[in-house]
């Protein structure tokens, strides 16, 4: 048998005394072990253990410091440590050590734990308020209690439970709310852990309620005096600690312990270049997560961590494929889906850094899939509002806008009106401002009839430049088409006002006018009917309507003719009272 298989024939049976809480024992087989081969920090950690169960702290923290010594990365030995400093009632040692542990391992449950438990020991927390219950009992929930629970390896299971560790924590504020918790045989299992610590012993439900009918039938009486009698009295309470459940490891080769051993190592590299980074000495901390991926090439974080230096230190090329590798890698090793969703809006931001927003947004709906997360969903949509401005603005060119009229005008000119209709669109959207193009489309759209979207075109045309007459002409024509002469009216007149001796302008308001006057006279009672009901439908008729002024004026014309033709003198109000002329509302003749 070789020795390093004797060593660890030592460590077995001294895990199995300590089990069995034969404390000396356990010590005898750790010191052999270490005889054997001194280099294991495990064999230290253990005897440690044993030492502080045998409330030797002083040895125990000899052990503990043997430990680290041996391997600073080992988080048990802090723990141990932090523990025999708080049985040695050196709190504030004692929380040096469990933060100089929780500075290496951060996540480690069991410093934080022990470091709670020091805090409170410093504070005077646990037992202060004992109420009736008497001294002896109350000092059984003192900041022992805790370490008691967790080296017992019946109750250390029960440290898990949030509802269990509450419950212990009220007993250490007030330990007589102990009988309200007896209906828990977890609590009765802790109390006598408890007692069993301090040389007393308790008996289970059933043996209490066999003692009290024996009591009732006069038998057992002496046996029960005895038993009070036996019972010895607690000792003076000692501060024990909460260490963590003594490290019992099965045989492991020597890759699987180098696997472990480079993990801890990864995990000091990537808290160094944590360090590094937030110093802003980039270089430093790439090469600090280089050793972190190096030691454990299966973990994304520390990929993950390189790109969050290349993105501040605008190396966006180099951030982009350092989050696509580690996505790579954390799909692999089955990382969480929220890790690699953040190396995917990450390399979404480095992107639309370099300006290339649709990738940027392919990248989002990526880091989407993988977990959704409202922040990245409005980066998304706010990448993509960019684009499209980016996308309209890229694709304005005036030149190009120019040859695409023309190509509208030669097919117009050939009656080919749907080819026109499409070769002014692709003018208008390298060219949305001319009012020229727009004139033109609208004049397209009126040969398919749709004269709604010709209507449309000519007004932005006018919102363009308003002194464009052909844009007010061709507005007064497609108002008659759509029967709304009281607003053809208008249009023509505004045509001319701009220009008087303008062709079309003129042409279009006499036409407009002797249709109007021709309709009064030759329509029927039902088209007169359906062409108010048009003019009706015209926001700016149901306006003039509503004005008082008009009101009165349209009574006037029956009850009071000589009012009204002064009121007519206003142009302002008989420009009103001609549009509901023209748009049949006002029947003349």
């Amino acid at each position: 048998m070789s020795t390093s298989e004797t060593a660890q024939e030592h460590k077995a049976k001294g895990n199995a005394a300590l089990v069995a809480k034969n404390f000396s024992e356990a010590i005898e087989h750790y010191t052999n072990a270490i005889n054997i081969d001194g280099s294991n920090h495990v064999f230290y950690s253990n005897r440690s253990a044993a030492h502080l169960s045998k409330n030797d702290a002083t040895n125990a923290l000899e052990d503990a410091n043997a430990c680290i010594g041996l391997n600073p990365n080992f988080p048990k030995g802090y723990s141990r440590k932090g523990a025999a400093l708080h049985h040695l009632k050196r709190f504030n040692d004692s929380l040096s050590a469990y933060e100089a542990g929780l500075k290496m391992f951060p996540e480690d449950q069991g410093l934080a734990n022990g470091k709670a438990a020091a805090q409170k020991a410093k504070e005077g927390l646990g037992g202060s308020s004992t109420g009736g219950m008497p001294n002896g009992m109350a000092g059984l929930f003192g900041p022992d209690m805790m370490a008691k629970v967790a080296l017992d390896p019946k109750t250390r299971g029960y440290m898990s439970d949030p509802d269990f560790m509450q419950k212990l924590n009220t007993l250490q504020r007030d330990p007589n709310q102990l009988t309200t918790m007896l209906g828990d045989p977890r609590i009765m299992e802790v109390f006598q852990v408890i007692l069993g610590a301090q040389g007393m012993q308790m008996k289970t439900g059933d043996e209490f309620k066999k003692d009290q009918e024996e009591k009732q039938t006069g038998q057992g009486m002496q046996e029960s005096a005895g038993a009070a009698a036996a019972a010895p009295v607690p000792e003076k309470k000692t501060y024990s600690s909460e260490p963590e459940p003594m490290e019992v490891e099965e045989e492991v080769s020597p890759e699987e312990k180098k696997i472990k051993d480079d993990r801890i190592a990864s995990v000091a590299a990537k808290i160094k270049g944590n360090a590094l980074y937030q110093s802003k000495k980039f270089e430093e901390a790439l090469a600090a997560y280089d050793e972190a991926i190096a030691l454990d090439p299966t973990n994304m974080t520390f990929i993950n961590n390189k790109a969050a230096v290349f993105f501040t230190s605008k190396q966006y090329d180099e951030c982009i494929e350092a989050c696509l590798q580690a996505v790579e890698v954390g799909q692999a090793n089955r990382a969480p889906f929220e890790d690699r969703a953040k190396a995917l809006t990450r390399a979404a931001k480095a992107h639309q850094k370099k300006g290339d927003l649709g990738a940027a947004i392919e990248m989002c709906q990526k880091s989407l899939l993988e977990h959704h997360e409202r922040a990245t969903e409005r980066l998304m949509k706010t990448m993509e509002l960019e684009k499209r401005k980016a996308d309209t603005f890229a694709y304005l060119d005036d030149d190009k806008a120019e040859e695409a009229k023309q190509d509208g005008n030669n097919h117009f000119r050939n009656k080919e009106f749907g080819k026109a209709v499409n070769c002014y669109e692709e003018a208008v959207k390298r060219a949305p401002k001319n009012a020229t193009i727009r004139n033109n489309l609208a004049a397209a759209l009126c040969k398919i009839m749709d004269f709604n979207g010709a209507k449309r075109e000519i007004e932005v045309a006018i919102d363009l430049d308003g002194k464009y007459v052909k844009a007010w002409a061709r507005k007064g024509d497609i108002e008659v088409v759509m029967k709304e002469n009281h607003k053809a009216l208008e249009s023509y007149k505004m045509g001319l006002t701009l220009d008087p001796t303008h062709a079309s302008c003129k042409e279009g308001l006499r036409k407009v006018t002797a249709s109007i006057n021709y309709g009064q006279a030759n329509m029927s009672e039902e088209e007169r009917k359906e062409r108010a009901a048009h003019a009706m439908a015209d926001p700016e008729i149901q306006s003039i309507l509503q004005d008082p002024i008009i009101n009165q004026v349209l009574r006037d014309f029956n009850d009071n003719p000589t009012a009204a033709n002064d009121a007519m003198r206003d142009t302002t109000v008989r420009a009103k009272i001609e549009k509901l002329i023209a748009g049949g509302i006002i029947q003349t003749g």
